[in-house]
């Protein structure tokens, strides 16, 4: 073990802030391929790809399927104190822009595979994709036909290394009002979209009754942008913004579009851009409690956690037949998506060391 920092440098090194995976895509399926992977890679827009391998035998079902996702969100390097590229190691972090989220766990994921079938173990079903910090847009592109079921599916998102069993429900909603144009000079004779709408916004950003989950805690709505208007001397005659809302078990997409159609009044229509079910393992499921404490010893007979973040199993899960789904990931939680991102060098040593144990553990029972 060892090698997953090199890799995790070599990827941070890429750019993929918002696109651009091919590359990475195509380091991640050399690596595969020379360790003797049937590695399948797949560009259905140009420059984006997902990766898709399995070692051995095709068959329809393997027990254990990682995932992880290739594309970061922007950085503007003008702000960063080095450069978010840059794929260096100091003071025991790794820097660069997905170096938490989510590069390392990606490596991380690589490592324990290879290792797996260095040693003659079974190994994982392997994807990447691109694309996922947008909505999961590589993961639905995959080809269900180049996947196979599985018992349990690991994301490699950034946990700090503790287990985390699922994750709230996505909702992405553009919200617009239509009114009647006039001259600025003259505004009793149009209807200013802006004003209805931005009025609209006051009323669901100030609501405080959102259900709040017993396993998730709380949904949540936020208004995440507002777009209206030309010139100041011209009544606007349509404005938009658009929601971020989480949703939790009791309180999903559907209540979630009633609730905040009422808030906002007839005069705005609601559009769902995105719209990603939540997950939920049971931390009791049968095999769940040693998984747990494969990954992280001692840690089945905690409380369960549940990220406020989606990932790509809002989509995998339903691809894969349905597994148990266990995030898991070297990165720090309170790294991703910041200025000046790193990881723990420590960590990604650790993550790579869990994940081989893991899979050394299920091929146990094949064993004898």
């Amino acid at each position: 073990m060892g090698e997953a920092l090199e890799l995790a440098r070599r990827l941070v090194r890429i750019d993929t802030r918002g696109g651009g995976e091919r590359r990475a895509a195509d380091v991640v399926a050399d690596v595969l391929d020379g360790a003797g992977f049937h590695v399948r890679v797949d560009e259905p827009a140009e420059g984006r790809a997902n990766v898709v391998a399995r070692h051995g035998p095709a068959g329809p079902r393997v027990p254990v399927t990682f995932t992880g996702h290739l594309d970061t969100v922007p950085a503007d390097p003008s702000g960063w104190s080095f450069d978010p590229l840059s794929g260096e190691v100091r003071d025991g972090r790794l820097l660069g822009r997905g170096s938490s989220d989510m590069k390392a766990g990606v490596a991380c994921q690589i490592e324990a595979a290879v290792a797996a079938v260095r040693e003659g173990l079974p190994a994982p079903q392997l994807v990447f994709t691109f694309g996922e910090e947008t909505g999961c847009d590589g993961a639905a592109a995959l080809d269900p036909e180049a996947l196979a079921a599985t018992d349990l599916l690991i994301v490699a998102e950034p946990t700090g290394n503790r287990t985390v069993l699922g994750h709230k429900g996505t909702l992405w909603l553009k919200a617009t009002a239509r009114g009647v144009s006039a001259h600025g000079s003259r505004p009793e004779l149009g209807r200013n979209a802006l004003a209805a709408l931005a009025a609209a916004a006051v009323r669901v950003h100030g609501h405080t009754g959102w259900p709040v989950s017993p396993t998730h805690g709380p949904a949540t709505v936020n208004v995440g942008t507002f777009h209206s208007g030309v010139q100041p001397n011209l009544v606007p005659d349509r404005a938009e913004m658009r929601l971020d809302v989480r949703t939790v078990p009791g309180f999903g997409a559907d209540e979630a579009v009633a609730a905040i159609s009422a808030l906002c009044g007839e005069e705005v229509a609601l559009e769902r851009i995105v719209d990603l079910p939540g997950v939920a393992t049971d931390p009791a499921a049968p095999g769940m409690p040693e998984v747990l404490d494969l990954l992280v010893p001692g840690s089945s007979g905690g409380a369960p956690e549940y990220a406020t973040y989606f990932t790509d199993a809002s989509v995998l899960a339903g691809l894969l037949g349905g597994p148990d789904v266990v995030i898991y990931g070297p990165g720090d939680p309170e790294q991703a998506h910041v200025t000046d991102e790193t990881c723990s060098v420590a960590r990604i040593g650790e993550a790579s060391e869990a994940l081989y144990r893991l899979l050394a553990a299920r091929a146990r029972p094949a064993a004898g």
